[in-house]
C-alpha cells in the first residue's frame, strides 16, 4: 500500500510539474512574448491593432470583412482588388500607416508597403529570411517541403537542382509541345462558334485550365491532361478544400481537429499522392519516356538521386521527395497560368483597341501559323498586355516572408518569428511608382521594359515575387501565355458577355469568382 503512494505521489508530483512548464510556455507564447515584440516595434513608431487573447486579430479580419461583403459593390475591372477581398488590412494601412503590425492567433504579422523597405527585403539573400512556417503548416497537403514551401539549405539544393530545367533555352523546346496543347481548345472553340452562327457564348476558364493542365502533364511526364484529370482534379478541390473564404488566414492548430474538412483535406493528400508515384512508376518503366531529358520527371528523379549522395542523413524519403515537387509543379505551372489567361482574355475584350492591336501584330508576325521561339520574342505588344495583366491581377496577392532570426531592413530592426506580409496588389497600384494612371488598364507604359514601367524601382513589379524567390517558372509561364494568346487571337475576337459578373475571389490565388462569360466570334 506504501508502494502505490510512492507511486501516486510521484505521478501526481510530475503531472504538477508538466501542468506548471506548459502553463508558463503557455503564458509566455500567448501574453509575454506578444507584449515584448508590440513593445520592441513601438519604439520604431510601428503600431496596429490590439490583438485579443489566443486569436489575435483574426475575429477582427472576420467581423471587418463580413460588413463589407454586407454593403461592398466589388471594384472596377482595373481597381486594387484588395479593397474587397482583404478590407481589413487597407483599413489598418489607412489608420497606422504603410507599416504596421497585427495578429494571426499569436504570430505577429508585419504588413509592409514602404517601398523602400520592400526594395531592402527584396535584396536580401539570407537563407534566415524564408517563407513563414505559419503557411508551411497551414499548406504542408497542398505544397508539403517541395520548392516554393521549403527554407534553409533544403531549399537552396532543390532550386539549384530544379531550376536549369526552367531556363530560356529548355522552354523554347517546349513551344511546339504547347501549341499541340492549345489545338484542342481552338477546335472547340471553332466548332461551337460554328454552330452559332460564327458566334458563341463561352465560360472560358475551365478551358483554359484544361490546357494549362495539359501543358505542365505532357512537361512534367510526357503524358497528356486526360491521364493527369485525376490529379489536377483532386488537387484543385483540395487548395479550395484548405482555403474555405476568402479569410486568408486561418488560426493554425485548428487544423489538428478531427473535422469533416480536415479530414476530407488528409484523404485528398493521400490520394494526391498515391496517384502521383503511381504515374511516375508508369513513366519509370516506359523507357522512351524515362530516356527523355526534356520532361522536368527526369529531373526530378535526377535530384533524388543527388540530394540522397550529398545529403545521406536527410529524413525526406524518395517518395516524399517527387510528391511534393510534382505537387509544387502541377499547382504553380497549371493554376496560375490558366487563372493570368483568364483575365488577359477578359481584360482585352474590356479593351477592344488593345485586343486590336495586339492581333494586328500576332497576324503579322505569325501569318496563319503556329507561333514559335523566334515569333514568341517579337511578340512586344502582347508581352506589354500580359505583363500589364500581370500588375492589375498578380496570382500571388502577397509575398510573405518570415525572419527566423532578428534582422534590420533600412532603419527598421524586425524581431525574430516576425511574418512580413507585402500586398503585391495594392504596391502594383502605387500612384508614386506608377503614375496617376496606375488604377488603369494602359499596356504602354511597358513599352521600355518593367524598368521604364516603374520609374527603375523595378523590385515594385512583382507577380512572379522578387529576389532570389523569384518564381522559376516565370520563361515558361510568358511563353505559354503567348502560345496561348497570339493563337486564340489569329482565329477569334472577344467581347463580354452580358452575363460576366465582376467578382475577383481569394483561392490561394486570385481568381474570377464566377467565371469569365466571353462573346467568341470567328475571324
Amino acid at each position: 500500500m506504501r508502494h502505490m503512494e510512492d507511486i501516486m505521489l510521484i505521478f501526481v508530483s510530475l503531472l504538477c510539474v508538466c501542468s506548471c512548464g506548459l502553463g508558463l510556455y503557455f503564458y509566455n507564447t500567448a501574453w509575454l512574448r506578444p507584449k515584448r515584440i508590440i513593445k520592441e516595434l513601438r519604439k520604431q513608431g510601428i503600431n496596429g491593432p490590439k490583438p485579443s487573447f489566443l486569436a489575435g486579430n483574426v475575429p477582427e479580419m472576420g467581423k471587418i470583412m463580413a460588413s463589407k461583403k454586407a454593403k461592398e459593390e466589388y471594384c472596377s475591372f482595373t481597381e486594387d482588388y484588395a479593397k474587397v477581398l482583404f478590407p481589413y488590412l487597407l483599413q489598418w494601412r489607412r489608420k497606422y500607416g504603410p507599416i504596421f503590425v497585427y495578429w494571426i492567433g499569436n504570430k505577429p504579422a508585419l504588413y509592409v508597403s514602404q517601398k523602400d523597405l520592400v526594395r531592402d527585403i527584396s535584396l536580401c539573400v539570407s537563407l534566415d529570411l524564408g517563407k513563414p512556417v505559419l503557411l508551411q503548416k497551414a499548406h504542408m497537403p497542398l505544397f508539403g517541403k517541395g520548392i516554393l514551401k521549403a527554407n534553409g539549405m533544403e531549399w537552396f539544393n532543390q532550386r539549384k537542382l530544379i531550376a536549369p530545367e526552367f531556363f530560356m533555352d529548355k522552354v523554347k523546346s517546349m513551344i511546339e509541345l504547347m501549341v499541340e496543347s492549345v489545338m484542342p481548345l481552338v477546335d472547340s472553340w471553332e466548332s461551337k462558334a460554328k454552330n452559332g452562327g460564327g458566334v458563341a457564348e463561352i465560360i472560358v476558364d475551365e478551358d483554359f485550365r484544361n490546357f494549362s493542365a495539359d501543358v505542365i502533364s505532357r512537361a512534367s511526364f510526357g503524358s497528356n491532361y486526360a491521364e493527369g484529370r485525376e490529379i489536377f482534379e483532386k488537387l484543385r478541390v483540395l487548395s479550395l478544400t484548405i482555403l474555405r473564404s476568402n479569410n486568408l488566414f486561418d488560426i493554425s492548430y485548428l487544423r489538428f481537429l478531427p473535422t469533416k474538412r480536415n479530414k476530407l483535406i488528409e484523404k485528398l493528400e493521400k490520394e494526391t499522392g498515391t496517384l502521383i508515384l503511381n504515374l511516375v512508376k508508369e513513366r519509370k518503366e516506359d523507357t522512351l519516356v524515362s530516356s527523355r531529358k526534356d520532361y522536368f520527371l527526369t529531373s526530378l528523379l535526377e535530384s533524388v538521386s543527388t540530394t540522397s549522395e550529398t545529403t545521406p542523413n536527410s529524413s525526406s524519403s524518395t517518395d516524399c521527395f517527387i510528391v511534393d515537387n510534382c505537387k509544387n509543379i502541377y499547382y504553380a505551372g497549371h493554376e496560375t497560368i490558366a487563372v493570368t489567361a483568364t483575365w488577359c482574355l477578359m481584360l482585352l475584350a474590356s479593351y477592344p483597341r488593345w485586343q486590336d492591336l495586339a492581333r494586328e501584330e500576332v497576324m503579322e508576325l505569325c501569318k496563319g501559323q503556329p507561333p514559335n521561339a523566334d515569333m514568341i520574342q517579337k511578340m512586344k505588344t502582347l508581352t506589354m498586355v500580359i505583363q500589364e495583366t500581370l500588375r492589375l491581377y498578380p496570382p500571388a496577392s502577397f509575398i510573405a516572408r518570415e525572419t527566423f532570426k532578428e534582422m534590420k531592413f533600412g532603419d527598421v530592426c524586425i524581431p525574430k518569428g516576425i511574418n512580413i506580409w507585402i500586398p503585391v496588389s495594392t504596391m502594383h497600384q502605387d500612384m508614386e511608382i506608377w503614375g496617376m494612371d496606375a488604377g488603369k488598364f494602359n499596356p504602354e507604359r511597358f513599352v521600355n521594359g518593367v524598368l521604364g514601367a516603374c520609374n527603375g524601382h523595378g523590385y515594385m513589379f512583382m507577380p512572379f515575387g522578387f529576389g532570389a524567390r523569384t518564381c522559376l517558372g516565370l520563361n515558361f509561364a510568358m511563353v505559354e501565355l503567348k502560345v496561348v494568346l497570339s493563337m486564340l487571337l489569329m482565329k477569334f475576337t472577344f467581347a463580354l458577355s452580358p452575363q460576366y459578373c465582376h467578382s475577383p475571389a481569394f483561392r490561394l490565388i486570385v481568381e474570377p469568382e464566377f467565371g469569365v462569360h466571353l462573346i467568341v466570334k470567328r475571324v
